[in-house]
């Protein structure tokens, strides 16, 4: 299985890896930096350097849905040969940060609302979250406010990991109604902002509430009777 290293460290732009297996679909690495698409969260893009000095762009990075292998998908199609071959592998930073910091501002936009979540996706710029919610008025500028507030606080973020069983016991963390946490390895990992929110996540995160920096509520749409998308913009 691939080290998945921006499990524990999110910061971490580049390491060394080897490869392990090439197909149509790209390059799958014993450790990489990169995170596959997933949880609403898009995959990363990047580089990777082979020992002749080449280098192939990753343009996405997916997880096999049977072996759950990561594979880095590049722009052009791998040489077979370089099974075993050592590599570096680099994301694109700025775009992990922004992404980093846009999937921080949902934890908190979460903590804010009541409602189960019923969809979402992460971006560079904009993002959104579902919400099942009655036919009710949410106010933007208080939704805003608390954002602000919470902001500016700088509350620390960070991660831990509980048991499959413990996971089980504590239901009520599960806050999405359409993608549950995957339970079967053992393990379970959860994102904490310190008091304001806990819940199962793998994604990438920023190690603070105050890196997030300025955002800004955007439009609250009705997307049924009991549905309502709140959109987030990154102001910088």
């Amino acid at each position: 299985m691939t080290k998945e290293l921006f499990r524990e460290d999110s910061y971490v732009t580049d390491c060394d890896a080897i490869v392990t297996q090439v197909d149509n679909r790209g390059i799958q690495l014993n450790s990489t930096v990169f995170y596959p698409e997933g949880g609403g969260q898009p995959g990363d893009t990047g580089t990777i350097e082979f020992s002749d000095g080449s280098v192939a762009r990753v343009i996405n990075t997916i997880k096999d849905r049977e072996s759950s292998e990561l594979i880095h998908v590049l722009e052009e199609t791998a040489p077979q040969q370089i099974i075993g071959n050592p590599v570096i592998v680099r994301i694109d930073w700025e775009r992990r940060y922004r992404i980093m910091r846009m999937h921080s501002a949902m934890h908190v936009l979460c903590s804010i609302v009541e409602g189960g979540v019923t969809g979402g996706q992460v971006g560079e710029n904009k993002s959104r979250l579902d919400f099942d919610l009655p036919d009710i008025s949410l106010g933007r500028d208080n939704i805003q406010n608390e954002i602000d507030r919470i902001i500016d606080e700088d509350h620390k973020i960070q991660h831990r990991w509980i048991t499959d069983e413990e996971m089980k016991s504590n239901a009520n963390l599960i806050r999405t109604m359409s993608v549950k946490p995957p339970i079967g390895t053992g393990t379970v990992r959860l994102l904490e902002i310190d008091g304001v929110d806990l819940q199962p996540c793998g994604g990438t995160h920023v190690a603070g509430t105050r890196e997030i920096g300025c955002l800004k509520v955007g439009k609250i749409e009705n997307k049924g009777k009991h549905n309502r998308r709140i959109n987030l913009h990154l102001e910088d």
